[in-house]
Protein backbone atom coordinates (compact mmCIF):
# COMPACT_ATOMS: atom_id res chain seq x y z
CA UNK A 1 0.00 0.00 0.00
CA UNK A 2 1.37 3.72 -0.92
CA UNK A 3 2.18 6.16 1.51
CA UNK A 4 -0.32 9.24 0.65
CA UNK A 5 2.71 11.75 2.44
CA UNK A 6 5.73 10.47 0.07
CA UNK A 7 6.50 12.56 -1.83
CA UNK A 8 5.70 11.98 -5.78
CA UNK A 9 8.34 11.39 -8.30
CA UNK A 10 6.81 13.96 -10.81
CA UNK A 11 7.03 16.84 -8.38
CA UNK A 12 10.38 15.88 -7.47
CA UNK A 13 11.96 16.53 -10.88
CA UNK A 14 9.60 19.85 -11.27
CA UNK A 15 11.55 21.32 -8.03
CA UNK A 16 14.87 20.40 -9.27
CA UNK A 17 14.52 21.27 -12.83
CA UNK A 18 12.82 24.98 -11.18
CA UNK A 19 15.70 25.03 -8.70
CA UNK A 20 18.20 23.87 -11.74
CA UNK A 21 17.09 27.55 -13.85
CA UNK A 22 17.09 29.54 -10.70
CA UNK A 23 20.35 28.86 -10.60
CA UNK A 24 21.66 29.28 -14.03
CA UNK A 25 18.89 32.60 -13.81
CA UNK A 26 20.96 33.71 -10.85
CA UNK A 27 24.74 33.25 -12.33
CA UNK A 28 23.38 34.66 -15.74
CA UNK A 29 22.80 37.95 -13.88
CA UNK A 30 25.99 37.36 -11.75
CA UNK A 31 27.90 37.13 -15.22
CA UNK A 32 26.31 39.87 -16.50
CA UNK A 33 27.12 42.07 -13.42
CA UNK A 34 30.53 41.30 -13.21
CA UNK A 35 30.89 41.48 -17.12
CA UNK A 36 29.89 44.88 -17.16
CA UNK A 37 32.51 46.76 -17.84
CA UNK A 38 32.58 50.75 -15.71
CA UNK A 39 31.07 53.85 -16.54
CA UNK A 40 32.84 56.58 -18.09
CA UNK A 41 34.61 59.89 -16.21
CA UNK A 42 34.94 62.61 -18.81
CA UNK A 43 37.33 65.43 -18.43
CA UNK A 44 35.60 68.47 -19.86
CA UNK A 45 36.86 72.82 -20.35
CA UNK A 46 34.39 75.34 -21.66
CA UNK A 47 34.51 77.55 -24.49
CA UNK A 48 35.52 80.76 -23.70
CA UNK A 49 36.14 84.54 -25.09
CA UNK A 50 39.23 86.06 -24.62
CA UNK A 51 42.59 87.41 -26.00
CA UNK A 52 45.02 84.73 -28.15
CA UNK A 53 48.65 86.24 -28.81
CA UNK A 54 50.20 83.79 -31.34
CA UNK A 55 54.07 84.86 -30.84
CA UNK A 56 57.42 83.08 -31.90
CA UNK A 57 60.64 82.90 -28.87
CA UNK A 58 63.54 82.62 -29.57
CA UNK A 59 67.23 82.59 -28.19
CA UNK A 60 69.65 85.19 -29.01
CA UNK A 61 73.18 86.82 -28.39
CA UNK A 62 73.57 90.43 -27.47
CA UNK A 63 76.12 92.69 -29.35
CA UNK A 64 77.58 95.65 -30.78
CA UNK A 65 76.10 96.87 -33.85
CA UNK A 66 79.88 97.79 -34.85
CA UNK A 67 82.69 95.62 -33.39
CA UNK A 68 86.03 95.51 -34.61
CA UNK A 69 89.16 93.42 -33.74
CA UNK A 70 91.86 95.43 -33.96
CA UNK A 71 95.85 93.80 -34.52
CA UNK A 72 99.10 94.69 -35.35
CA UNK A 73 100.15 94.59 -39.32
CA UNK A 74 103.97 94.34 -38.10
CA UNK A 75 105.77 91.32 -35.57
CA UNK A 76 107.76 92.86 -32.47
CA UNK A 77 107.52 93.82 -28.98
CA UNK A 78 104.69 95.41 -27.67
CA UNK A 79 106.56 98.82 -25.83
CA UNK A 80 103.66 100.28 -24.45
CA UNK A 81 99.92 100.29 -24.28
CA UNK A 82 97.45 103.18 -23.42
CA UNK A 83 93.95 101.99 -23.46
CA UNK A 84 93.09 98.80 -21.17
CA UNK A 85 89.48 97.31 -20.45
CA UNK A 86 86.74 99.68 -20.69
CA UNK A 87 88.11 102.13 -21.84
CA UNK A 88 86.34 104.95 -24.06
CA UNK A 89 88.86 105.59 -27.24
CA UNK A 90 88.68 107.99 -30.51
CA UNK A 91 88.86 107.26 -33.91
CA UNK A 92 92.31 107.47 -34.67
CA UNK A 93 94.30 107.70 -30.88
CA UNK A 94 96.89 106.08 -30.19
CA UNK A 95 96.08 102.91 -28.19
CA UNK A 96 99.43 101.15 -28.52
CA UNK A 97 102.89 100.78 -29.36
CA UNK A 98 105.01 98.82 -30.81
CA UNK A 99 109.21 99.05 -30.12
CA UNK A 100 109.87 100.67 -33.17
CA UNK A 101 113.88 100.10 -33.27
CA UNK A 102 114.44 97.54 -35.68
CA UNK A 103 111.96 99.68 -37.84
CA UNK A 104 113.91 102.91 -37.50
CA UNK A 105 116.78 101.01 -38.80
CA UNK A 106 115.19 99.46 -41.73
CA UNK A 107 114.30 102.62 -42.49
CA UNK A 108 117.72 103.97 -42.35
CA UNK A 109 119.10 101.29 -44.33
CA UNK A 110 115.91 102.22 -46.75
CA UNK A 111 117.15 105.29 -47.34
CA UNK A 112 121.02 104.50 -47.97
CA UNK A 113 119.40 102.42 -50.99
CA UNK A 114 118.14 105.10 -51.97
CA UNK A 115 121.09 107.29 -51.97
CA UNK A 116 123.56 104.61 -53.63
CA UNK A 117 120.67 103.90 -56.47
CA UNK A 118 120.84 107.46 -57.33
CA UNK A 119 124.51 107.50 -57.77
CA UNK A 120 124.50 104.84 -59.84
CA UNK A 121 122.22 106.03 -62.34
CA UNK A 122 124.30 108.98 -62.25
CA UNK A 123 127.10 107.38 -63.00
CA UNK A 124 125.20 105.39 -66.17
CA UNK A 125 124.04 108.78 -67.33
CA UNK A 126 127.82 110.20 -67.47
CA UNK A 127 128.63 106.74 -69.29
CA UNK A 128 125.74 107.61 -72.23
CA UNK A 129 127.41 111.07 -72.71
CA UNK A 130 130.89 109.78 -73.29
CA UNK A 131 129.66 106.73 -75.52
CA UNK A 132 127.66 109.36 -77.05
CA UNK A 133 130.73 112.00 -77.54
CA UNK A 134 132.63 108.93 -79.20
CA UNK A 135 129.87 108.08 -81.40
CA UNK A 136 129.50 111.14 -82.78
CA UNK A 137 133.23 111.75 -83.14
CA UNK A 138 134.29 108.24 -84.74
CA UNK A 139 130.84 109.13 -87.04
CA UNK A 140 132.83 111.80 -89.70
CA UNK A 141 135.70 109.76 -89.50
CA UNK A 142 134.29 106.82 -91.02
CA UNK A 143 132.37 109.04 -93.29
CA UNK A 144 136.10 110.01 -94.52
CA UNK A 145 137.47 106.34 -94.49
CA UNK A 146 140.02 107.23 -91.41
CA UNK A 147 138.62 104.68 -89.19
CA UNK A 148 137.50 101.40 -89.73
CA UNK A 149 134.12 100.51 -90.16
CA UNK A 150 134.99 98.06 -86.88
CA UNK A 151 135.35 100.75 -84.84
CA UNK A 152 132.23 102.76 -85.74
CA UNK A 153 130.20 99.28 -84.80
CA UNK A 154 131.86 99.58 -81.28
CA UNK A 155 131.16 103.09 -80.36
CA UNK A 156 127.54 102.45 -81.10
CA UNK A 157 127.10 99.79 -79.04
CA UNK A 158 128.65 101.09 -76.24
CA UNK A 159 126.36 104.31 -76.56
CA UNK A 160 123.70 101.45 -76.64
CA UNK A 161 124.85 99.83 -73.77
CA UNK A 162 125.06 102.68 -71.88
CA UNK A 163 121.42 103.84 -72.30
CA UNK A 164 120.36 100.39 -71.45
CA UNK A 165 122.68 101.03 -68.15
CA UNK A 166 120.53 104.17 -67.16
CA UNK A 167 117.15 102.17 -67.48
CA UNK A 168 118.63 99.78 -65.28
CA UNK A 169 119.78 102.22 -62.45
CA UNK A 170 116.68 104.07 -62.95
CA UNK A 171 114.99 100.44 -61.97
CA UNK A 172 117.52 100.38 -59.18
CA UNK A 173 116.47 103.54 -58.30
CA UNK A 174 112.82 103.02 -58.46
CA UNK A 175 112.82 99.67 -56.57
CA UNK A 176 114.83 101.24 -53.53
CA UNK A 177 112.69 104.16 -53.21
CA UNK A 178 109.58 101.63 -53.23
CA UNK A 179 111.53 100.04 -50.08
CA UNK A 180 112.19 103.14 -48.43
CA UNK A 181 107.88 103.36 -48.90
CA UNK A 182 107.76 100.70 -47.13
CA UNK A 183 109.72 100.85 -44.46
CA UNK A 184 108.38 103.95 -43.52
CA UNK A 185 104.81 102.59 -43.44
CA UNK A 186 106.18 99.90 -41.09
CA UNK A 187 107.39 102.26 -39.25
CA UNK A 188 104.31 103.84 -38.85
CA UNK A 189 102.34 100.84 -37.78
CA UNK A 190 104.43 100.37 -35.06
CA UNK A 191 101.84 102.92 -33.53
CA UNK A 192 98.49 101.27 -33.28
CA UNK A 193 95.71 103.76 -33.61
CA UNK A 194 92.10 103.16 -32.89
CA UNK A 195 89.63 102.92 -36.29
CA UNK A 196 86.47 103.64 -34.86
CA UNK A 197 85.14 105.34 -31.59
CA UNK A 198 83.90 103.37 -29.19
CA UNK A 199 84.74 101.07 -25.87
CA UNK A 200 87.18 98.94 -25.58
CA UNK A 201 86.08 95.09 -24.43
CA UNK A 202 89.30 92.94 -24.95
CA UNK A 203 92.76 92.78 -24.47
CA UNK A 204 94.73 90.31 -25.55
CA UNK A 205 97.98 91.05 -24.66
CA UNK A 206 100.44 93.32 -22.30
CA UNK A 207 103.21 94.95 -22.51
CA UNK A 208 106.62 92.80 -23.50
CA UNK A 209 104.44 90.29 -25.02
CA UNK A 210 105.80 89.28 -29.17
CA UNK A 211 103.38 89.62 -31.40
CA UNK A 212 103.79 87.64 -34.73
CA UNK A 213 102.02 88.95 -37.82
CA UNK A 214 103.75 86.82 -40.35
CA UNK A 215 100.48 84.68 -41.42
CA UNK A 216 97.19 86.29 -40.08
CA UNK A 217 97.06 90.04 -37.75
CA UNK A 218 97.23 88.81 -34.49
CA UNK A 219 94.22 90.74 -32.04
CA UNK A 220 95.23 93.06 -29.62
CA UNK A 221 92.03 95.23 -28.85
CA UNK A 222 88.62 94.45 -29.19
CA UNK A 223 86.61 97.55 -29.55
CA UNK A 224 82.48 97.94 -29.56
CA UNK A 225 81.24 100.88 -31.45
CA UNK A 226 78.59 102.78 -29.56
CA UNK A 227 77.17 100.91 -27.10
CA UNK A 228 74.07 102.47 -26.37
CA UNK A 229 72.39 100.89 -29.97
CA UNK A 230 73.42 97.31 -29.62
CA UNK A 231 71.49 94.71 -31.67
CA UNK A 232 70.57 90.48 -30.87
CA UNK A 233 71.35 87.73 -32.83
CA UNK A 234 68.14 85.47 -32.28
CA UNK A 235 68.19 82.08 -33.62
CA UNK A 236 64.81 81.43 -34.63
CA UNK A 237 63.51 77.57 -35.76
CA UNK A 238 62.77 77.26 -39.53
CA UNK A 239 58.97 76.74 -38.24
CA UNK A 240 58.65 79.42 -37.18
CA UNK A 241 60.80 82.27 -39.64
CA UNK A 242 58.03 82.74 -41.57
CA UNK A 243 55.93 84.22 -39.11
CA UNK A 244 58.49 87.14 -38.61
CA UNK A 245 59.25 90.07 -40.72
CA UNK A 246 61.44 93.21 -40.47
CA UNK A 247 59.57 95.78 -38.82
CA UNK A 248 57.71 93.85 -35.70
CA UNK A 249 58.07 94.81 -32.24
CA UNK A 250 59.82 92.25 -30.18
CA UNK A 251 60.44 91.86 -26.19
CA UNK A 252 63.22 90.15 -24.65
CA UNK A 253 64.80 89.20 -20.76
CA UNK A 254 68.22 88.85 -19.85
CA UNK A 255 69.42 87.18 -16.53
CA UNK A 256 70.57 89.87 -15.35
CA UNK A 257 67.70 92.06 -15.08
CA UNK A 258 64.93 89.13 -15.02
CA UNK A 259 62.29 91.53 -14.14
CA UNK A 260 62.55 94.01 -17.15
CA UNK A 261 61.35 93.41 -20.10
CA UNK A 262 63.60 95.86 -23.25
CA UNK A 263 62.12 96.08 -26.56
CA UNK A 264 63.28 96.63 -30.00
CA UNK A 265 62.68 96.08 -34.03
CA UNK A 266 63.46 93.29 -36.56
CA UNK A 267 65.91 95.51 -38.41
CA UNK A 268 66.62 91.87 -40.83
CA UNK A 269 65.89 88.04 -41.20
CA UNK A 270 69.02 86.61 -42.97
CA UNK A 271 69.00 84.17 -45.22
CA UNK A 272 71.71 81.86 -44.45
CA UNK A 273 70.84 79.01 -42.58
CA UNK A 274 73.00 77.28 -39.58
CA UNK A 275 72.88 73.92 -39.23
CA UNK A 276 73.05 72.12 -35.81
CA UNK A 277 71.99 68.32 -34.58
CA UNK A 278 70.36 68.73 -38.18
CA UNK A 279 68.15 71.91 -36.82
CA UNK A 280 67.75 74.45 -39.14
CA UNK A 281 67.64 77.95 -37.79
CA UNK A 282 67.83 81.71 -39.21
CA UNK A 283 69.51 84.86 -37.54
CA UNK A 284 67.22 87.33 -37.16
CA UNK A 285 68.58 90.78 -35.85
CA UNK A 286 67.07 92.98 -33.44
CA UNK A 287 68.11 96.46 -32.74
CA UNK A 288 68.38 97.53 -29.33
CA UNK A 289 68.26 101.11 -27.95
CA UNK A 290 70.52 100.84 -24.18
CA UNK A 291 70.29 104.12 -23.46
CA UNK A 292 71.17 103.96 -19.68
CA UNK A 293 74.05 100.70 -20.51
CA UNK A 294 72.43 98.02 -18.72
CA UNK A 295 72.82 96.19 -21.48
CA UNK A 296 76.82 94.53 -22.02
CA UNK A 297 77.64 92.15 -25.30
CA UNK A 298 77.24 88.73 -24.98
CA UNK A 299 74.18 88.52 -22.63
CA UNK A 300 71.78 85.82 -23.28
CA UNK A 301 68.36 87.38 -24.36
CA UNK A 302 65.13 85.05 -24.58
CA UNK A 303 63.10 87.01 -26.90
CA UNK A 304 59.55 87.10 -27.94
CA UNK A 305 57.73 88.35 -30.90
CA UNK A 306 54.37 88.47 -31.17
CA UNK A 307 52.85 88.38 -35.16
CA UNK A 308 49.39 87.82 -34.30
CA UNK A 309 47.10 89.55 -31.91
CA UNK A 310 43.71 88.42 -31.59
CA UNK A 311 41.94 90.53 -28.49
CA UNK A 312 38.57 89.05 -28.36
CA UNK A 313 38.07 85.92 -29.94
CA UNK A 314 36.50 82.33 -28.77
CA UNK A 315 38.88 80.38 -27.76
CA UNK A 316 39.62 76.12 -26.83
CA UNK A 317 42.10 74.85 -24.35
CA UNK A 318 44.17 73.07 -26.98
CA UNK A 319 43.73 69.62 -25.13
CA UNK A 320 40.45 69.50 -26.46
CA UNK A 321 41.61 70.16 -29.87
CA UNK A 322 43.85 67.29 -29.35
CA UNK A 323 41.10 65.07 -27.48
CA UNK A 324 40.19 61.63 -29.53
CA UNK A 325 37.58 59.58 -28.67
CA UNK A 326 38.61 56.22 -26.73
CA UNK A 327 36.45 52.76 -28.47
CA UNK A 328 34.55 52.10 -25.04
CA UNK A 329 33.48 55.60 -25.49
CA UNK A 330 32.22 55.69 -28.96
CA UNK A 331 30.48 52.03 -28.06
CA UNK A 332 28.93 53.70 -25.31
CA UNK A 333 27.79 56.70 -27.41
CA UNK A 334 26.74 53.76 -30.28
CA UNK A 335 29.13 55.14 -32.65
CA UNK A 336 31.61 51.95 -32.73
CA UNK A 337 31.94 52.29 -36.31
CA UNK A 338 31.82 56.53 -36.59
CA UNK A 339 35.56 58.22 -37.23
CA UNK A 340 36.86 60.06 -34.52
CA UNK A 341 37.18 63.40 -36.71
CA UNK A 342 40.40 65.28 -37.22
CA UNK A 343 42.04 66.36 -34.45
CA UNK A 344 45.23 68.27 -34.23
CA UNK A 345 48.53 66.03 -34.28
CA UNK A 346 50.30 68.01 -31.46
CA UNK A 347 50.13 70.28 -28.90
CA UNK A 348 49.78 73.81 -29.61
CA UNK A 349 47.05 71.87 -31.91
CA UNK A 350 47.85 74.27 -35.31
CA UNK A 351 51.71 74.52 -35.92
CA UNK A 352 55.21 74.86 -33.85
CA UNK A 353 56.08 78.04 -32.07
CA UNK A 354 52.90 78.02 -30.39
CA UNK A 355 51.07 79.17 -32.94
CA UNK A 356 48.95 78.57 -36.15
CA UNK A 357 49.48 79.80 -39.67
CA UNK A 358 51.38 83.38 -39.94
CA UNK A 359 49.78 86.71 -39.07
CA UNK A 360 46.06 87.18 -40.64
CA UNK A 361 45.68 83.22 -40.93
CA UNK A 362 41.85 82.16 -39.51
CA UNK A 363 41.14 85.24 -38.16
CA UNK A 364 37.63 86.01 -37.28
CA UNK A 365 34.83 84.94 -39.86
CA UNK A 366 37.74 82.90 -41.62
CA UNK A 367 38.56 79.77 -42.69
CA UNK A 368 41.68 78.03 -41.08
CA UNK A 369 42.84 74.45 -40.96
CA UNK A 370 39.76 72.39 -39.69
CA UNK A 371 39.51 70.72 -36.88
CA UNK A 372 37.06 68.09 -34.63
CA UNK A 373 35.79 69.28 -31.03
CA UNK A 374 33.59 66.90 -28.94
CA UNK A 375 31.06 69.23 -27.54
CA UNK A 376 28.19 68.29 -24.71
CA UNK A 377 25.23 69.14 -26.13
CA UNK A 378 21.85 67.78 -24.10
CA UNK A 379 24.37 65.86 -21.98
CA UNK A 380 25.75 63.65 -24.58
CA UNK A 381 29.03 64.13 -26.76
CA UNK A 382 28.61 65.51 -30.12
CA UNK A 383 31.70 65.81 -32.45
CA UNK A 384 31.58 69.28 -34.26
CA UNK A 385 33.69 70.67 -37.43
CA UNK A 386 35.33 73.83 -36.15
CA UNK A 387 37.80 75.96 -38.10
CA UNK A 388 40.89 77.36 -36.06
CA UNK A 389 42.86 80.88 -36.02
CA UNK A 390 46.01 81.20 -34.47
CA UNK A 391 47.07 79.66 -30.94
CA UNK A 392 49.36 81.15 -27.92
CA UNK A 393 50.37 77.36 -27.22
CA UNK A 394 47.70 77.37 -24.63
CA UNK A 395 44.73 78.49 -26.37
CA UNK A 396 43.49 78.46 -29.74
CA UNK A 397 41.04 80.42 -31.72
CA UNK A 398 38.02 79.48 -33.03
CA UNK A 399 37.66 80.88 -36.05
CA UNK A 400 34.52 79.73 -37.07
CA UNK A 401 31.86 76.60 -35.99
CA UNK A 402 29.13 76.05 -34.52
CA UNK A 403 30.01 76.51 -30.57
CA UNK A 404 29.65 79.40 -28.12
CA UNK A 405 31.18 81.11 -25.46
CA UNK A 406 30.17 78.52 -22.34
CA UNK A 407 30.18 75.39 -24.12
CA UNK A 408 31.53 72.66 -22.48
CA UNK A 409 34.29 70.66 -24.57
CA UNK A 410 36.31 67.25 -23.94
CA UNK A 411 39.72 66.91 -23.04
CA UNK A 412 40.19 63.42 -21.77
CA UNK A 413 37.78 60.00 -20.87
CA UNK A 414 39.10 57.36 -18.79
CA UNK A 415 36.83 54.60 -16.71
CA UNK A 416 35.38 55.47 -13.56
CA UNK A 417 37.47 53.11 -10.37
CA UNK A 418 34.83 49.79 -10.35
CA UNK A 419 34.68 50.19 -6.44
CA UNK A 420 31.33 52.18 -5.53
CA UNK A 421 31.63 54.48 -8.65
CA UNK A 422 28.17 56.43 -10.06
CA UNK A 423 27.30 56.12 -13.24
CA UNK A 424 28.04 58.83 -16.08
CA UNK A 425 25.68 61.98 -15.11
CA UNK A 426 25.56 64.99 -17.41
CA UNK A 427 27.88 67.65 -17.62
CA UNK A 428 26.89 71.39 -16.95
CA UNK A 429 28.85 73.38 -19.55
CA UNK A 430 31.65 75.70 -18.43
CA UNK A 431 32.45 73.35 -15.10
CA UNK A 432 35.56 72.57 -13.97
CA UNK A 433 37.90 70.70 -16.03
CA UNK A 434 37.57 67.11 -14.32
CA UNK A 435 33.75 66.26 -13.74
CA UNK A 436 31.93 63.13 -14.13
CA UNK A 437 30.06 62.97 -16.91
Amino acid sequence: MTDPDAPHPGRRRWVLVSALVLVLVAGGVAWRVLRRPPPLQYQTAAVTRGPVLAKVTATGILSAVVTVQVGSQVSGRIATLHADYNSTVKKGELIAEIDPALFQANLEQAKANVLQADGQLKQAQANVLAAQRTYDRDKPLRASNLIAQADLDTAETTLEAAKASVVAAQGSLAQARAQLTQAQVNLTYTKILSPIDGVVISRSVDVGQTVAASLSAPTIFTLAGDLKAMQVDTSVAEADVGKLAPGMEATFVVDAFPDERFKGTIRQIRNAPQTQQNVVTYDAVIDVKNPDLKLRPGMTANTTVVYADRPDVLKVPNAALRFRPTPEMLTALGRASAAPGRVAGRDGGAGGGGGSGGPGRGGAGGSGPGRTLWVVRDGRPTPTQVNIGVSDGTFTEIASGPVSAGDAVLTGVESAPTGGARPASPVTPGGPGRRPF
